[in-house]
């Protein structure tokens, strides 16, 4: 078996939980879509072909290697990925454990698309991976990447590398301009699709073993229908704790990133119906996770459960011990409602406000952050205190910020963990939105929130829209603030009227807290 686990409690085979789980492995294996109950037969019957992938997706080597050739004849040595959701965090995972460049796009914030942006593009490959083309993020991205591909005198069609579902509107837009176009399985949900075109795509570009990836999926898939199956040891394990959240550390493991990939697809696979378990991806081993947790390891340490395999087998494992956790939990696990609830409410917002952030009374303000919140309190030490007295399982730190660039701003989960004593998260918008926000919205409604958002110096335009990027942003973010208020939970925003002054005011807040 290419997975070793090792456990500090005794899994018991004997359980009830364990006989049902290891008893839906074949027919999970045989793609039974109504696993999830009659609710769930809808979108089941039309998700399930993830199962196959690890031989599957073999079909798409000859594609792989025209592409790699095409990438050599067009001189393309540097990539940028635009996705969200599980379009770009597979790709971070797989060019981390291969130690390889890739930059990933997946905000909407203009400081860090222009720190994403190569000054010379003549050698720039641009990957853009979307189900339908008609995610705001990517779309945005494309559009922005167009424009200067043109002002500097390039083809388009020599730079693009397009990944989407066969027929969707973006497949058929894309062949019609002569783009490279690579379809996934249109029968793969999003956080289920690492190993389809959207995660094989980058790694061939990136000039990963495709073939071994594949292998080591499918060599692992073959125990999770055994007595022992891994697949089946880790749902029961999880389940049997009873916690709430789960810790993820992948520091120092040979998996760096997959942390993050996980959260995406336990988080928003799980959080409905005011169930679920919240995954946290711990930074670092030293960073306290706080209040009660079952915490997971890649690397030998103090873990309630340590996984070690190849990167394909973690991948295919994670996802059939996520499909297994949804079946004890009755809930589907390939649907997500409250992300299109954000979407929504961002769209309305932008047509609310005329295109244009609308100046909003705060709270408490100092000079360089303002905070906004329902509390009637109005000294900063009474806003806080009044978002723990709601006694929260957990918080979670949203930050509307550049990723790469205003990373000062992680320090601040540990030091909000340890004040508060409970899991605390760190996400960054808007990508968390395709993550764990489905789990803020549809989970269980026992969490606290505290939005970090920010003045940027610089402003994008968007092509052919009325809008700007740092609009789009501040839209994303005042949207999940209603979607949150209305479930009546607990959100706190900080808004940095100077980034960098203000996350170091902020950090100096919650030290003093903590």
């Amino acid at each position: 078996m290419s997975i070793s686990l090792l456990s500090k409690g005794s899994i018991n085979t004997d359980s009830a939980l364990y006989k049902k789980l290891l008893a839906a492995t074949p027919k999970l294996a045989a793609k039974d879509f109504t696993l999830w109950g009659k609710e769930a037969e809808a979108e089941s019957s039309i998700r399930l072909n993830w199962i196959d992938l690890p031989t599957a997706s073999t079909a798409l080597i000859p594609q792989l290697d025209e592409l790699q050739n095409w990438i050599a004849k067009q001189g393309l040595e540097e990539f940028v990925l635009c996705g969200m959701g599980g379009a770009s965090l597979g790709p971070e995972v797989l060019a981390k454990s291969e130690k390889k460049k890739l930059t990933i796009l997946d905000s909407t914030d203009p400081t860090q698309i222009l720190a994403s942006t190569p000054k010379d593009l003549s050698r720039v490959g641009i990957i853009i991976g979307s189900k339908s083309g008609s995610t705001a993020e990517t779309a945005s991205q494309k559009a922005y990447f167009t424009k200067l591909l043109i002002d500097a005198g390039l083809n388009p069609r020599n730079h693009f590398i397009i990944i989407t579902d066969p027929g969707s509107p973006f497949d058929i837009s894309s062949r019609k301009d002569g783009y490279f176009v690579i379809n996934a399985d249109p029968h793969v949900g999003g956080r289920f699709s690492v190993l389809t075109a959207f995660g094989l795509v980058p790694a061939a570009v990136l000039g990963m073993d495709v073939k071994s990836l594949l292998r080591d999926a499918a060599d692992a898939a073959i125990s999770f229908t055994q007595a022992n199956s891994p697949a089946v040891q880790i749902a029961v394990s999880i389940l049997e704790a009873d916690e709430q959240n789960i810790a993820f550390f992948d520091s120092g493991s040979k998996v760096p990133g997959l942390s993050d990939w996980i959260e995406q697809l336990i988080a928003e696979s799980t959080g409905k119906k005011n169930k679920g378990f919240f995954p946290i991806a711990i930074a670092s081993l030293g960073e306290p996770i706080s209040g009660k947790s079952f915490t997971v390891g890649f690397n030998d340490g103090d873990f309630d459960l340590i996984v070690k395999a190849p990167l394909g087998a973690q991948f295919i494992l994670w996802e059939w011990v996520t499909s297994l956790i949804a079946i004890a939990l009755e809930i589907n696990p390939f649907d997500q409602p409250n992300v299109q609830d954000a979407k929504t409410r961002c769209v309305a917002l932008l047509k609310d406000w005329n295109n244009q952030v609308p100046i909003l009374a705060p709270t408490y303000e100092s000079e360089n952050i303002q905070v906004f919140s329902t509390s009637k309190s109005t000294s900063l030490e009474d806003l806080i205190l009044d978002m723990l007295r709601s006694a929260p399982r957990y918080i979670a730190v949203m930050a509307y910020l550049a990723r790469g660039i205003d990373d000062e701003i992680l320090k601040i989960r540990p030091l909000i963990a340890k004040l508060s004593g409970v899991g605390t998260s760190f996400g960054w918008g808007p990508r968390f939105l395709h993550s764990t926000g489905q789990f803020h919205k549809g989970g269980p409604k026992n969490g606290a929130f505290i939005q970090i958002t920010g003045e940027s110096k610089v402003d994008i335009a968007i092509p052919e829209k009325e809008y700007s990027f740092h609009t789009l942003l501040m839209a994303q973010a005042l949207g999940d603030g209603e979607a949150l208020s209305e479930n009546k939970l607990p959100l706190l925003r900080f808004h940095l009227r100077n980034r960098e002054a203000g996350i170091k005011e902020l950090l100096e807040i919650f030290r003093k807290f903590a």
